[in-house]
């Protein structure tokens, strides 16, 4: 009987194994894998998981003078609230966004992280729709906290299209 107990024992070791360390086949990574693309024409954001649309956001893009960046790229930092601060002075086009939810900033190599291009919350304005912004993508709050805790730092956004004009 006790060797049965250790023959049990190490089939249930040799599954957690299995289940811990195998690699998962192509086919079950491809079921699971995320991804975020983000629509510039149509103001749109999609989320997918296992190639099937979990999200439908709409969005506001960067304005066509301070336009968000087209390709692929992934995120780098997801932070609960940033303080966002850029624009000029002298132009006008100055901002101070202190406590700005649910911010994940992303980048490439064509776009270093330090661009600081991201997706987050928005409380300062509810035209979502139209280019608003300078290069980030704006979602309505409640939409970007469901897409926070949705994605990781491992999800790819691809972002296409053309700034309407406004």
């Amino acid at each position: 009987m006790k060797w049965l107990k250790r023959l049990l024992v190490q089939i249930v070791l040799i599954a957690i194994f299995l289940l811990t360390f195998a690699p998962a086949s192509s086919v079950l990574a491809e079921e699971t894998s995320k991804k975020v693309e983000i629509d510039l024409t149509n103001q749109r954001l999609y989320a997918f998981e296992g190639g099937q649309k979990i999200y439908d956001f709409v969005i506001s893009s960067g304005k066509p003078w301070w336009p968000t960046p087209v390709g692929t790229f992934k995120p780098w930092i997801k932070l609960l609230s940033s303080r966002m601060q850029g624009g000029s002075v002298e132009y006008g086009t100055y901002y101070d966004l202190p406590n700005v939810p649910f911010v994940i900033y992303f980048g490439n190599e064509e776009v270093p992280n330090t661009r600081g291009y991201g997706l987050h919350g928005t409380y300062w304005h509810n035209n979502f729709g139209y280019p608003m912004s300078h290069g980030c993508v704006n979602l309505r709050t409640e939409d970007m906290q469901k897409l926070y805790f949705w994605m990781d730092l491992t999800t790819p956004i691809r972002i296409f299209g053309q700034t309407p004009v406004v």
